[in-house]
């Protein structure tokens, strides 16, 4: 029990599995792509598509604009739902595929020397993974849109921080959970949906009333959400001792998974 509990368990566990991590991210990322034309392209066709259909319908159909801004356009509109999108991604993409994914490698399962705690892993990784690839969209994108790029987009790995620490802990809960109860999977697809249009992502948290702030703030990636469109987009240094106390939140969140993982998964077999 002491081995599980410790703190440095996770950090020094998924370091000397590092390689495996990487090889199974690559495989996942390749798989996903594998027999069709563009291939790995796809990863950026996918969010400019997503981005094309948001745009259409919130920017031309709605005529919304973005609130407090000063051109008040349809591309300036589109940057700054794209910055939240990317960062709904990697959480969306972490929790909606968890519940499926020792499920769907039951042969690791059957393998004891197998580390079964890197497959959420893999999972933060892919998504970090096409996380990139929409913030060099995204980059461009600002280029066209303002004229210049802010330098403070170079901070935008640390604001991913709290989202990638949080979805990594809920990932290696809800992969537990799934294994057991696999109506969980669809629950978890209906919340997602919901969160999309919860979180501040076609809309800045200022443009809603004083007395539903405090609601939507507490939803845990509407922070990381607005931070991103400060550094990526208005060129705003973020909030450093919320994004602190969100990083220090999403550990714990990430150290609790875990330890749920390793306790759980040794009845894995038994159910599967």
């Amino acid at each position: 029990m002491a081995n599980t509990l410790s703190v440095p368990a996770p950090s020094s566990g998924l370091w000397r599995h590092r390689h495996l991590v990487a090889q199974l991210v690559r495989r996942d990322v390749v798989g996903r792509y594998r027999g069709s034309f563009l291939g790995v392209f796809w990863s950026l066709f996918n969010p400019l598509l997503s981005l094309a259909v948001y745009t259409f319908a919130f920017g031309v159909v709605f005529k919304t604009r973005w609130i407090g801004s000063e051109a008040g356009g349809l591309l300036e509109f589109a940057v700054m739902l794209f910055a939240g999108l990317i960062v709904f991604a990697v959480f969306s993409e972490c929790v909606t595929r968890a519940p499926g994914v020792v499920l769907a490698n039951p042969n690791f399962v059957k393998k004891i020397v197998f580390p079964l705690e890197v497959l959420p892993v893999m999972l933060l990784g892919s998504a970090l993974f096409h996380a990139t690839a929409s913030f060099a969209v995204l980059v461009v994108g600002v280029a066209i849109t303002y004229g210049s790029i802010p330098w403070t987009f170079l901070l935008f790995p640390l604001v991913l921080v709290p989202v990638a620490l949080l979805s990594l802990g809920l990932a290696w809960i809800l992969a537990s959970l799934g294994v057991f109860v696999r109506d969980i999977a669809q629950a978890i697809s209906i919340l997602t949906s919901a969160l999309l249009f919860l979180s501040p992502i076609f809309y800045p948290l200022s443009a809603l009333p004083p007395s539903v702030r405090p609601w939507i703030a507490l939803n845990p990636i509407a922070f990381p959400i607005e931070q991103a469109r400060d550094v990526l987009v208005l060129g705003n240094l973020p909030d450093w001792a919320v994004l602190a106390a969100h990083s220090a939140g999403g550990l714990l969140i990430a150290m609790v998974g875990y330890w749920w993982f390793r306790r759980t998964k040794r009845a894995f077999a038994d159910v599967m």
